[in-house]
């Protein structure tokens, strides 16, 4: 779905405002969000992103992401998000921000230029597996693994089509922040 997003330049400053397609189109920085849950019983929960998407359908990645409406705040679009892709709400005191990330990749021959800054949030989960309600055309499925069983994927992501292997280093500052935040 096409949206208005707010287009911001290299250091996030506010630059006007643009279709989703448009800023991928033309390479515009933009602001998503990405909401990573985990469990008091150190798990982590995964996204298996939906088969019709157009960049890289099907591996696992971040719990929750999506892009932020023109003019909606980082916290108000992780809460719409979580609701829109997993059936959860949150409250807002329920998010803990731990980075923002600059990410910046081209896909499809070029023709969609990805560039975003992440808002990195983490919160705890306190429903089960089963309560949650994954939106079909972002989400093909949902699964909690292990802290260990994260770390152990990630290490072989190189060869085991799980997770994208290029954030390899973002995922590993996530799961090393959620150990920190668990007193691991």
């Amino acid at each position: 779905m096409d949206e208005y997003i707010d287009i911001v330049d290299k250091n996030g400053q506010p630059k006007g405002i643009a279709l989703k397609s448009e800023a991928h189109k033309n390479g515009w920085y933009h602001n998503t969000i990405h909401l990573w849950l985990y469990t008091s019983d150190h798990r982590i929960l995964l996204q298996q992103r939906s088969h019709k998407k157009k960049i890289y359908p099907l591996l696992w990645d971040v719990s929750v992401a999506g892009h932020i409406d023109a003019g909606e705040t980082f916290e108000t679009a992780a809460i719409r998000e979580t609701e829109e892709e997993i059936g959860l709400k949150l409250p807002p005191k329920a998010l803990k921000k731990i980075d923002t990330r600059l990410h910046e990749s081209s896909y499809a021959d070029g023709t969609i230029l990805d560039y975003e800054f992440h808002q990195v949030y983490i919160s705890e989960l306190n429903v089960d597996l089963n309560a949650l309600t994954p939106q079909a055309d972002e989400v093909e499925a949902l699964k909690l693994v292990s802290f260990t069983e994260f770390e152990d994927l990630l290490q072989n992501s190189e060869t085991n089509s799980h997770f994208i292997a290029s954030n390899r280093t973002y995922y590993t500052f996530v799961i090393d922040t959620i150990k920190t935040q668990c007193r691991l």
